[in-house]
């Protein structure tokens, strides 16, 4: 064996030791949807981009534990509806595509929003292409950002999966 066929050999396994120690298992529903993992220590930050506008993603965690900070950045022109679930809970929210103002609930009950005080609560950020807050939806490259409550993976589930509306179409 020489000393190229040794090299080519080495690339190949680190390739395939990097891929299967991927913190994350990511599945969307639509072949055009794109998650981008931005991780640092404790930190993990999904991307979505969503062409269409309608889908979902199933996030697993490969590793012992969920990061500290678990962040969500959907790169969507507007969120009329947003859903966050395991398999014991579910959050759901929606920002007005009039007036940008957001509500959010647990488990179905649309009648009883949370507040701040919740530990359910999630603050969704809605960003500017230069990443500065704005009310004007719908977006023209912006996001909506959320950091996962830590109650919401306090009891370390396998996953989580979120589903988007960007608009509801008549």
């Amino acid at each position: 064996m020489n000393y190229y066929s040794i090299a080519a050999s080495f690339v190949v396994l680190l390739t395939t030791l990097t891929i299967a120690d991927e913190p994350f298992k990511i599945t969307t529903k639509r072949s055009d949807d794109r998650v981008e993992l931005k991780s640092e220590k404790g930190k993990a930050m999904f991307i979505i981009r969503s062409p269409f506008g309608i889908s979902n993603a199933t996030i697993e965690r490969t590793t012992e534990q969920w990061p500290d900070k678990v962040l969500i950045q959907l790169r969507l022109k507007g969120l009329e509806s947003f859903k966050l679930s395991t398999d014991k809970l579910k959050l759901e929210a929606s920002v007005s595509s009039h007036d940008a103002n957001v509500r959010f609930w647990k488990d179905g009950k649309e009648d009883s929003p949370l507040d701040s005080k919740s530990p359910y609560w999630m603050e969704i950020k809605i960003l500017d292409s230069d990443g500065k807050p704005t009310k004007a939806i719908p977006l023209k490259d912006g996001s909506f950002e959320m950091q996962l409550p830590k109650k919401f993976i306090e009891d370390n589930p396998k996953a989580f999966k979120m589903e988007w509306i960007d608009f509801y179409r008549s």
